[in-house]
Formats: structure tokens, sequence, C-alpha cells
């Protein structure tokens, strides 16, 4: 009888495999009440351990304090705004019918009201491509360069998140891969498992064909169920 499978083990919630989320700062997500102007002051940059970009602790004029993800560019001292305005600066968070055609918007809502949903990873941005007034939608642009409608009634934050070139330095070494993975609960490094030794798996040992054409029933058992499963067809498609 074989040893017990990663994902097996990863899905009991052991300490091993759980997420350290006592490091981390917490949700972000925009105030609920959005329907008045106000000015806030960032009065510091934060690191988030479980994120890629820097967030801002936010100090407003009625004494609140909000969390954003930060903007490229900002610094401790510079003020924002939330709610209706004409002007639009960097950091301020509107409805995005009320921003230009044009600009660089990111943590978008999919829904008013969500708090922030799309385009929060860091050096990441979208772009605001038209408004169509009588559906009361906005065409925005996302990373992946692809359009898609979301009501302009949702709200967003002007600029591009910070951190851009977070990825350029390469990791040197495989420790530094495995602390990068183990903040955010992913292993490293992944073994194939043709080559683990039998007891390990079921594609290990001598027989290193086996998982690359074959395929496992669905009503498998969970030591078992790896590689193809229940596939239609394995192989190199003929002409």
């Amino acid at each position: 009888m074989g040893k017990r499978l990663i994902t097996q083990r990863r899905g009991k919630g052991t300490p091993r495999y759980r997420s350290p989320s006592h490091r981390f700062k917490g949700k972000v997500r925009y105030p609920t009440n959005n329907s008045e102007r106000v000015s806030g002051q960032v009065v510091e940059l934060i690191h988030d351990p479980g994120r890629t970009a820097p967030l801002a602790r936010i100090l407003l004029e009625d004494f609140r304090e909000i969390k954003n993800i930060a903007p490229e560019g900002i610094k401790e001292g510079d003020w924002i705004t939330l709610g209706e305005g004409e002007e639009t600066n960097r950091g301020d968070i509107k409805k995005l019918g009320d921003i230009a055609e044009g600009t660089m918007v990111y943590n978008i809502e999919s829904r008013p009201g969500d708090g922030g949903k799309l385009v929060r990873s860091a050096g990441s941005t979208a772009y605001v491509v038209s408004h169509d007034k009588k559906t009361g939608k906005t065409y925005i642009r996302l990373p992946s360069k692809r359009i898609t409608e979301v009501n302009s009634n949702s709200r967003a934050t002007v600029g591009r998140v910070a951190g851009r070139g977070r990825k350029s330095k390469s990791l040197a070494h495989a420790g530094q891969a495995y602390h990068a993975k183990k903040t955010r609960n992913r292993i490293y490094p992944i073994v194939k498992g043709v080559s683990m030794n039998a007891v390990d798996h079921p594609h290990g040992g001598s027989h290193s064909n086996v998982g690359k054409s074959t395929t496992v029933s669905r009503n498998a058992p969970p030591g078992r169920k790896v590689g193809h499963i229940a596939a239609k067809r394995t192989g190199r498609r003929k002409k």
C-alpha cells in the first residue's frame, strides 16, 4: 500500500499546507457610503505579505481610516478624493461613469458596492474605453487586452497598481523560490509523479510511461485518482 498523495495531505488542512493569514493585513474594500465627496490623506504605505502590491492607509476628513491598494508614484502625505468631482488625480476613487475615456484605472468593482474585484495585482492597469449612457455601462480594457462591460456606477481607482517590475529580479536560489511560494500557501518544488518511487505515487517506479497515455476512472478512490481523469482520448492526435 502506497503513501498518501500531496493533494490528500493538503486537503486535510494541516498547518504545513495552510496559508499564513495571521501575517496578512486584511481585506481591501471601498467604503460603503460613496454618496458624498470626501478627501483623505495617505498616512502610511504598508507591505502586505499576502499581496503583490503595497497598501496605502488613508485617513479621511471625517476621521475614518480605509486601506486601498497603492497606486504607482504615490507617497505619504499625498491627498486623494473619494466621490464625484471634475478633477481626476492619481489615487482618486470614483465611479467609472465619471472617469474620462482613456484613463488608467485599477481595483474595479465588478458590481456596484462589492468593494473592488478586478485588476489588483502589482503593476497592472486597465483602461476606460467608452461609456454607453443609454444602458449605463462602461467598457474597459483589461490587462489581458480583453474588453468587457461594467456598470457605470461601479467604482475604481485612478492610476496603475504600484509594484511594477516586481518580477524583474530573478530568483537566483531555490530557497528564494521556496519562501516566495510558501508565503501564499503554494508548494515548491513540484515533483512529477513519474519521477517518484512506486510507493509515493501511482505513476512512480520503473514504468515511466504511465500517466502520459493512460486514463483513470472518474470513480477511482482518492489515492488512485491522478493524471488523466476520465479522459476522452490520450496521446498524439492522428491526422
